[in-house]
């Protein structure tokens, strides 16, 4: 069967990934007897993580499908926000600031700065994890099945993107993951850290938290109150 000419309107966010000539507009495509839609989806550029639904010829239609002879294909992004049963991340090793933040939240949020892209591909799919990275190309992967594409290359705007997108500011519960290895905390008695502690805090400081999987100590010094007013902002209490 030969090459078709079809062609493809993307739709919202999904403009981001495509060449500025073929944003919001509808444009010409010639497509191979084998591919699917799924198949030139990403041949356009965009991942299907962020693709929820597509049409032909206005008509609802899967992706794994192939496209006939003049068909119009409309592709549409996810609504906002996504609503996840149970928020968990794979974070991307380029986005360390961010994994940090969410753990901050509360979130379970895996993170090796090391890991390769298969690896991180590989917990997202073993553990449904939805994977969050800039990487187009590591949201292509096959086994990847959630995922988002920061925008943002500023850790802060990443946390509220990403707060914005899953709809999070309702699920927080800050301060119960350790920031370093995203074990959970537990208070523990002064006493108990009083001879781990740096002088100053052993004197002026009385409530203390430690992770249970590398042990780390907490407690409430200056950077405490800029986190609170973070989560404020993101929560809408400021």
């Amino acid at each position: 069967m030969p090459a078709r000419s079809v062609s493809f309107r993307f739709h919202g966010e999904l403009n981001d990934f495509l060449s500025p000539q073929r944003r919001n507009t509808r444009f010409p495509h010639t497509a191979g007897e084998t591919d699917t839609i799924k198949h030139i989806v990403e041949s356009l550029g965009v991942p299907h993580t962020e693709v929820e639904s597509v049409a032909v010829n206005g008509l609802a239609r899967s992706a794994s499908e192939r496209l006939l002879e003049g068909d119009s294909v409309d592709v549409f992004p996810h609504a906002m926000p996504v609503l996840v049963e149970q928020p968990r991340f794979v974070v991307d090793g380029h986005l360390g600031r961010l994994a940090a933040y969410l753990r901050m939240l509360g979130f379970d949020s895996w993170y090796d700065r090391l890991a390769d892209d298969p690896l991180l591909a590989t917990v997202a799919s073993r553990e449904g994890r939805v994977l969050l990275t800039r990487d187009v190309g590591l949201l292509k992967r096959r086994e990847v099945e959630h995922g988002y594409c920061v925008r943002s290359d500023k850790p802060h705007d990443q946390l509220r993107e990403v707060a914005t997108r899953f709809a999070l500011s309702s699920r927080f519960t800050p301060f119960r993951r350790c920031m370093e290895c995203n074990g959970p905390l537990r208070a523990v008695p002064k006493q108990e850290v009083a001879d781990q502690l740096p002088p100053h805090t052993r004197q002026t400081k009385t409530e203390f938290s430690r992770c249970l999987a590398c042990g780390k100590i907490y407690w409430r010094g200056s950077h405490y109150a800029r986190m609170l007013e973070r989560i404020k902002e993101l929560s809408g209490q400021r």
